[in-house]
């Protein structure tokens, strides 16, 4: 079978050839897999930049994207059967026995590093025909989903963006007063920062819990990512034309900002109005640059003063990818035109290079089984 590998030592990509795996534990599940999402963290690896591949191998087959469709079970897999489809979890847990998080089934909070991630970390990924991966990393996806279903994994970093902010704000009180006919979410405000497929997807999974949100990017009409936002309800503010403190007299109180933009200057000139008793959610990982000029007094300042929280989130567990599923349904029922059109380039495998280094588009996807 055939696979969009990079080799990390010869700095090139490639397609490869590779033995196609079988079931060969009673609670494993063969996958035919249908497409591949491609996203920063791919061109990153295509740079060079990281990547590791699995051991004994000079390549790392890419891809952490994913939605399959089973093909076979092993006699101890009782949650899918063949026909069903299916998004596996990236990230695999530890060998350690002292890591309480993989030990819990949650190696998304690995505590030692030593995690293996699909696609990313010394674990070939799902860019390949066929894959043998345990029922227990799979997640089922309704057939109605299936044009879809690929988004469920960059929203799953919204998703657990969500959990954890709800989770959080425990602290204080954070419920909205009931009100007849509104959503739970309904009295708080948020901004995302970034227009990418995950600023979008995080901005949809707010609008849906109530929130009054904004997307603040660098995009102008009549760019589709600036045009999307109003689709589903959100409002779009270009930082073309306003600045930070423009959009904060727009917003009011920020309860929740949500940046998925990776750009470092422009997440701590946001930093700086975030609102009384709110969550800074850092989504997206920069690349090393030059050093920031930043007003750490202020900062810190808010922090203490206004009862702030600043948060990180990388990768995402079972609860993520389950609400991930739920939601995408939830958008799908609204917003079923603006979800589709997250996804703007197919390509086939032959072809894989040229997604993973595109500007273009919001979510370019590589199409395993051939069908557009």
């Amino acid at each position: 079978m055939k696979a969009g590998a990079v080799f990390p030592g010869k700095r090139k990509l490639e397609v490869v050839s590779l033995a196609e795996p079988e079931v060969s534990a009673p609670s494993q599940v063969k996958l035919r897999m249908l497409q591949v999402g491609v996203c920063g963290t791919d061109r990153e690896i295509a740079n060079f930049d990281y990547g590791i591949a699995p051991e004994g191998f000079e390549f790392l087959v890419l891809g952490h994207e994913s939605l399959g469709e089973v093909v076979e079970t092993g006699p101890e897999v009782s949650r899918v059967r063949p026909g069903d489809l299916v998004v596996p979890t990236v990230r695999r847990p530890c060998s350690h026995l002292a890591c309480a998080a993989c030990r819990a089934g949650q190696p998304d909070f690995c505590y030692t590093g030593d995690f293996r991630e699909r696609g990313i970390k010394q674990q070939h990924g799902f860019m390949t025909d066929f894959v043998v991966d345990d029922e227990k990393y799979l997640h089922l996806v309704p057939a109605e989903l299936r044009d879809v279903a690929i988004l469920v994994e960059p929203l799953t970093i919204a998703e657990k963006a969500l959990i954890q902010i709800n989770s959080i704000q425990q602290r204080l009180p954070w419920g909205c007063p009931w009100s007849p006919g509104k959503p739970p979410g309904h009295c708080h405000r948020a901004v995302v920062l970034g227009a990418g497929p995950v600023g979008l997807l995080g901005a949809m999974a707010l609008v849906n819990a109530g929130f009054e949100t904004y997307v603040y990017s660098r995009e102008v009409s009549p760019d589709p990512r600036a045009v999307l936002p109003e689709s589903f309800g959100a409002r779009y503010v270009s930082s073309q034309s306003v600045p930070v403190q423009g959009l904060a007299a727009q917003v009011g109180n920020i309860d929740v900002v949500y940046e998925a933009a990776g750009s470092p200057q422009a997440a701590f000139d946001l930093l700086e109005v975030l609102g009384t008793d709110a969550v800074f959610c850092f989504t997206g990982v920069p690349r090393h640059g030059n050093p920031l000029s930043i007003d750490a007094s202020s900062l810190l300042r808010n922090l203490v003063l206004k009862n702030q929280v600043i948060l990180g989130t990388v990768n995402a567990g079972h609860d993520a990818f389950e609400s991930a599923i739920r939601d995408l349904g939830a958008f799908n029922g609204r917003w079923p035109d603006t979800v589709r059109s997250l996804i703007t380039g197919r390509y086939p495998l032959e072809e894989f290079r040229e997604p993973i280094f595109s500007i273009e588009g919001i979510k370019n996807i590589v199409l395993m089984d051939g069908k557009r």
